[in-house]
């Protein structure tokens, strides 16, 4: 310990339930909740009905849908969506002292191949103290965790002299849809920390991810006279290699922040489509992927770089040259973000947790994905990530998380929650 605890400060952390905390991941695991699909929006309402019981002010709208998508500033989706649902809930009550917003995505991404995974990736495997599922650690555990968090500073009768806002949103898995929404609905606060999973590290800045597509054509012929066309697939290859040499480059001298990752800003090609008959040279092909925002970059000028550097491999090629491949930005649009140098917040939770936990202080590093900080960011409220699990685990088939973890973040957040509000 490092500080003397306050009786508030103790009595919440006694409150902290680790057996409910097991039973409310599992339950949350067990709700497919892939972005986009029904199963999220009945993840907002069973957490808003949890929210209600725990005596908070609930705010749960439908987003306006057309709207949004119009607005100048609107971050960009991939998942097709019929309805999207915010849910924001406030402690009641408190006086003159800051807001302190705990946030979490509910949207998770779809399993994959499902013969990879160890069983149901939407039926959580419980191995000793580690959940297995879809989810488990990005982010279910970090809702789980805002969750016992709030309930154990209720439950410790605590008088705030500011408020608590748990912010739970949709879509962050592909643009950030739901944070935007919440934001633009006027919910706002004084500090934020995103229980996103951080492998036991502040995570204070992100970098930016923008999603492109490549049209490059080629000329149809049969297979048996390839020489009387050009492959599509043939004349890709020249983009490819020049991507790769525009990686290099852009991540050449890269932020203190970003100094432990070999590619921080990565440009990767994640679909290829061309042709569509084995005996034919295919007249098109359509690379899809995501190019790499490098911290503090305006995403404007990371599109111009690449624009540039696709239109220069064009007019390299003998056939590009007069028959260039062309670039749009579908998708999402992840601007980098990050935490102001030297900003108390990041102190704070250091402090909270060698306060509440013990062990070693918490370093701080850079991200090299996206995420819903940049937003909030945006909005000049300080944000940084905090949150449990190992975020090398999420996506994959080996997705996991420890209930350990998620009770020493629930405590980090019950005390950083306290000493930002204040108590009466």
């Amino acid at each position: 310990m490092t500080a003397a605890l306050s009786p508030d400060e103790t009595a919440a952390l006694q409150a902290i339930d680790e057996a409910a905390i097991a039973r409310m991941l599992l339950e949350l695991l067990a709700i497919p909740s892939v972005t986009g699909s029904a199963a999220e929006s009945e993840m907002q309402h069973r957490l808003a009905r949890q929210l209600d019981r725990l005596g908070l002010e609930v705010d749960l709208w439908s987003v306006d849908l057309p709207t949004l998508r119009a607005h100048p500033g609107f971050p960009g989706a991939e998942a097709p969506r019929d309805e999207a649902w915010g849910l924001v809930a406030t402690t009641s009550g408190g006086g003159d002292g800051p807001t302190m917003i705990l946030q979490g995505h509910v949207d998770v991404v779809p399993p994959g191949d499902r013969r990879q995974w160890d069983g149901d990736p939407f039926v959580p495997r419980v191995v000793g103290d580690v959940v297995h599922g879809r989810g488990a650690c990005d982010m279910k555990a970090g809702l789980v965790a805002n969750l016992a968090a709030l309930t154990a500073i209720r439950a410790s009768g605590a008088r705030l002299r500011g408020r608590v806002a748990a912010h739970f949103v949709v879509s962050e898995e592909d643009g950030g849809l739901g944070a935007f929404a919440t934001l633009q609905r006027g919910h706002t606060g004084d500090a934020c920390i995103i229980t996103e999973p951080t492998s036991g590290t502040l995570v204070t800045a992100n970098a930016g991810a923008l999603t492109f597509r490549i049209e490059v054509p080629g000329q149809a012929t049969h297979a048996s006279t390839r020489d009387a066309g050009v492959s599509a697939i043939d004349a890709y290859v020249p983009i490819h290699q020049a991507l790769a040499r525009l990686e290099t480059r852009r991540n050449a001298a890269a932020d203190p922040l970003m100094a432990e990752y070999k590619t921080p800003y990565a440009l990767s090609i994640g679909t290829l489509r061309s042709g569509d008959w084995a005996s034919s040279v295919p007249d098109s092909l359509v690379a899809e992927g995501r190019l790499g925002v490098r911290l503090g970059e305006d995403p404007a000028e990371a599109v111009a770089v690449f624009e540039t550097c696709v239109a220069e491999a064009c007019g390299d090629d003998l056939w590009l040259r007069d028959h260039p491949a062309r670039v749009t930005w579908p998708g999402g649009r992840f601007a980098s973000g990050r935490l102001p140098a030297g900003h108390p917040l990041a102190a704070l939770i250091r402090d909270a947790h060698s306060d509440a936990v013990g062990g070693p202080r918490v370093r701080e590093r850079g991200a090299p994905y996206g995420s819903d900080l940049r937003l909030y960011a945006a909005a000049e409220i300080p944000t940084l990530q905090f949150g449990p699990g190992d975020v090398r685990l999420a996506h994959s088939p080996r997705e996991q998380v420890s209930v350990p973890e998620i009770v020493a973040a629930a405590r980090t957040l019950v005390l950083s929650v306290l000493r930002t509000v204040g108590t009466k």
